[in-house]
């Protein structure tokens, strides 16, 4: 089997420790100019002023506190908001920051003020990003013999090591193929990975409060679709083997596992998240890689089998 990324350099990153985003196969992700279409016709229709209103009542902040955050006046705060007065390219960055408004959206506010966008965005694939290609393809090889993978702001698939591909044996053909890979579509499809999920309520809580904290920060509208989605998927395994499974242990209560049967075993997994810790590119700043980790020597064990046995192959 191919190697799925090519090593390479990382620059500055951070990393976070969350539940479980099962695995997709990967396909390069072309971006197209829907998105741009879409912030200049919500642009066409929307005054900065209103943009920062409807920003600060997302962060569910009253002006008296985000005027003090941000060391102006309530009542300058007002008039901004109302378009009694145009903010300075200055002060709409200034909100922004105490907003913690994404790079996207921080870009739409400029373009509303009369300003040109402060950060670029570009395909993954960009020759710019190649340092960022570079930190991503490292990460995600060097984790092998476990699984890793990255995805962009859709959670579509953009990268993964060959371990991904080993653990979905049993997916329907239909949710490897098109444009982009959806890594919670196949999640939590009742024909992709749910079905061996053995811990599927608790694994498709959790992806969900996710989706919906993520869409609370950004006001994504894709997001929000593919939310109501996936919440028309069932809740629960109701295979033989999930109905068998013993009761899951709680590691404590410090992440939630992921619980996946492969075969006649059954893999414990936890995973961490990296995302990049100063990013100035639009792009670079909404792709997160997941990083999947074995929770007992048993299920560390078999992903070292799985890996020796590949390589076998390759040979």
């Amino acid at each position: 089997m191919s190697q799925w990324c090519e090593p390479r350099i990382k620059p500055a990153i951070t990393s976070e420790v969350i539940g479980p985003w099962p695995a997709a196969l990967t396909m390069p992700i072309k971006q197209t100019g829907a998105d741009s279409m879409a912030v200049a016709e919500l642009q066409s229709r929307t005054t900065v002023g209103e943009h920062l209103r409807t920003w600060r009542e997302r962060r569910r902040m009253s002006q008296m506190a985000l005027s003090l955050e941000a060391g102006i006046s309530t009542r300058h705060l007002s008039f901004l908001e109302t378009g009694r007065s145009q903010p300075s390219r200055e002060m709409i960055m200034l909100l922004a920051r105490h907003l913690n408004i994404p790079l996207r959206e921080r870009n739409v506010l400029l373009v509303a003020g009369g300003y040109a966008p402060l950060y670029g965005e570009r395909p993954f694939d960009d020759p710019g990003l190649e340092a960022a290609r570079r930190a991503v393809n490292l990460i995600v090889q060097a984790h092998e013999p476990f699984p890793a993978l990255a995805v962009d702001r859709h959670w579509n698939m953009i990268c993964a090591n060959r371990m991904v591909p080993l653990l979905l044996d049993g997916v329907a053909p239909h949710l490897l193929q098109g444009p982009a890979v959806n890594v919670l579509r196949l999640c939590l499809h009742p024909e992709g990975v749910s079905k061996r999920i053995l811990n599927l309520r608790q694994c498709r809580d959790h992806l969900l409060e996710r989706l919906e904290q993520q869409i609370a920060n950004t006001a994504d509208a894709g997001l929000a679709q593919l939310l109501e989605e996936l919440q028309a998927y069932p809740a629960d395994n109701t295979s033989p083997q999930a109905r068998a499974a013993p009761p899951a242990p709680e590691y404590g209560g410090l992440v939630v596992p992921l619980h996946l049967a492969v075969g006649e075993r059954v893999l414990n997994l936890m995973s961490t998240v990296t995302v990049f810790g100063s990013p100035m590119d639009v792009t670079v700043s909404e792709l997160a890689i997941e990083t999947f980790f074995p929770i007992d020597e048993a299920s560390a064990a078999y992903l070292r089998e799985l890996t020796r046995g590949d390589r076998a192959l390759d040979k």
